[in-house]
């Protein structure tokens, strides 16, 4: 683990970063949230994280979550889904996030509902932007059947995406923008608002700022290699 002062000055430096990216789109100051991902950090880095200023986390697995959250619950910190949730971590993911970044199904949806139903569970939409096998999430082209299936269950604010990985940042700008185009298709036609874009990780995350990201997942950058 990194020092609580390292932790501090490379997170400074991530959302220096990102402010300018923010003024180079000519955005709002304030209109991107960084969620780091913190999966295998250990809660003392959350916590040296918090110290500095960072308020949202993202984590992968569901049990990992809980237990940080446990250890670290005097720290108002909006946790955040980020790893593919099966229906069986149901009730521990919707007693321990505040959003789901990776609904991917109507069964998963159905699941959360019958957990909570006022107010609803908050969730983005998973694309698998490229058709990888490896990753979750839907195909662009079933996602507004998704969104109308389950918008009385759960409350859907946006689109989440994780595309490949990129030798150059500037390759994945095609692909951020393929998602904001679909958000915006869906919103026309569903009606929705779907204000939340969550796309762009370390390598990426200006480049998804320049595309109208308004949430990036940044870990590496802030605490290190794993």
């Amino acid at each position: 683990m990194l020092s609580a002062r390292e932790i501090s000055d490379r997170l400074e430096r991530v959302c220096g970063r990102m402010a300018d990216a923010v003024r180079q789109a000519g955005r709002e100051s304030g209109s991107v949230r960084l969620v780091l991902a913190s999966k295998t950090q250990p809660p003392a880095a959350v916590a040296a994280a918090f110290a500095a200023g960072a308020r949202d986390f993202g984590e992968n697995y569901v049990q990992e979550a809980v237990s940080k959250r446990s250890t670290l619950g005097e720290l108002d910190i909006r946790w955040h889904l980020i790893g593919h949730l099966q229906t069986n971590k149901a009730r521990a993911a919707v007693e321990t996030f505040d959003l789901i970044q990776t609904l991917d199904s109507e069964r998963l949806a159905a699941a959360l509902f019958r957990l909570r139903q006022s107010p609803p569970m908050p969730v983005l939409v998973e694309i698998n932007l490229a058709g990888e096998e490896s990753k979750s999430g839907l195909e662009p082209g079933r996602a507004e059947a998704l969104i109308n299936s389950v918008r009385d269950q759960v409350d859907v604010q946006g689109l989440m995406a994780i595309p490949p990985a990129m030798p150059v940042s500037e390759a994945a700008r095609p692909l951020f923008r393929q998602l904001r185009e679909l958000r915006d298709q869906l919103a026309a036609a569903t009606g929705l608002a779907l204000p939340e874009l969550s796309m762009g990780m370390t390598d990426d995350f200006e480049a998804a700022i320049l595309e109208g990201a308004t949430i990036v997942r940044v870990g590496r950058a802030v605490f290190g290699e794993r």
